[in-house]
Formats: structure tokens, C-alpha cells, sequence
């Protein structure tokens, strides 16, 4: 590191100013710039010359190095479609949920699903995942209403259909909002 004293000629690194150096406080210094301005400088900013510059490699080196900024990480730009594609899908069909359906009801099945959809749900909300395709498939409709009476009890999300090109009519996704 350089140690600069009062009188010393000096030249600031990422400017055009040049001057003398009128005090030293530590790592701030005050220079009279040969244009008569008194200005404040901390001391990485600034070069000592003596009748000319006479700087090491070494110098411009660690200059160079201090300067230097990180290269910022660069992402894989996704397209817009990509970019609103849900994070998490559930599908509720009973074949994706239990071996075999033997034995079971209706109603038992209509349960099992009731129940996967609502363990994930709450996941996704402990999980902070902003949006989840619930897959359903078309049928009746009953599973789709009660899906629909299951997200209307909390206050925290929105449904809506799913991207029809995608899912066709079988699928609804929410859309959960985050709390700070």
C-alpha cells in the first residue's frame, strides 16, 4: 500500500485530476487539484507521481485487480410461456394415487383425491410455490367441485382453469399468494 504524505504529487486513478496533497486523515486525503479545488479522495483512488508518472506494473496490476468487477452471473433467458408455467402439478386421477382401485367406492375414491389434493396444496403454500395445476380430468365434474369448494376456503389463493392447450378442461390451476 502507499503511503502518501502532505505535499506529495498526486493523480486520481478513474479521473482526469491531478493535484497536491493538502492533509491525510487516515484513508481519506484532501487534494488541491491544479485547477484550485479542494477535494476529498480515499487513498485506492489515487496514484503518486513524481515529475511524470512512474508506476509499476505491479501498481497498475493491483489498480486493475481492485477495479475489476465480477462477472455477473449469467441466467438462460426463458420464453414468456415458460416463464408463467406452474412450478408444481398434481394429478388427482385415482391411477396416480392407489395400485388398485378394487374394493373402493365412489365415494372412498373421491376422498383419496380430496385428501392428495389438499396435503399438496398445503405444501405448496409451506413450500412458498406460487402456482399448482391440479389435474382432474374432465367426467362428471364432481371432483372439480369439490376441488372448487376445497380452494374457496382459503383466502390466501385464486383458481382459475388451466392452459387449455396443455390440460384441455381437465385441470385447474391456483395461484397462491406469499405473505411477505
Amino acid at each position: 500500500m502507499t503511503v502518501f504524505n502532505i505535499g506529495d504529487r498526486v493523480e486520481v486513478v478513474d479521473d482526469d485530476v491531478s493535484g497536491e496533497i493538502q492533509d491525510v486523515n487516515g484513508d481519506r486525503i484532501m487534494v488541491m487539484t491544479d485547477e484550485g479545488f479542494s477535494l476529498q479522495y480515499g487513498s485506492k483512488e489515487l496514484v503518486k507521481i513524481d515529475n511524470g508518472i512512474k508506476v509499476s506494473n505491479f501498481e497498475v496490476a493491483r489498480v486493475k485487480k481492485e477495479k475489476e468487477q465480477p462477472k455477473k452471473k449469467t441466467t438462460e433467458a426463458r420464453r414468456p410461456k415458460e416463464r408463467n408455467t406452474p412450478k408444481m402439478e398434481v394429478d388427482l386421477h385415482i391411477n396416480q394415487l392407489v395400485k388398485s382401485t378394487k374394493g373402493l367406492s365412489n365415494f372412498d375414491i373421491l376422498n383419496l383425491q380430496m385428501e392428495a389434493a389438499k396435503r399438496q396444496l398445503n405444501f405448496a403454500i409451506a413450500k412458498r410455490i406460487q402456482k399448482v395445476v391440479f389435474i382432474h380430468g374432465v367426467g362428471e365434474g364432481v371432483l372439480k367441485e369439490e376441488l372448487n369448494y376445497l380452494f374457496n376456503r382459503y383466502d390466501n389463493l385464486k383458481f382459475y382453469d388451466a392452459d387449455y392447450q396443455k390440460y384441455g378442461l381437465g385441470a385447474t390451476e391456483v395461484y397462491i399468494f406469499q405473505n411477505n
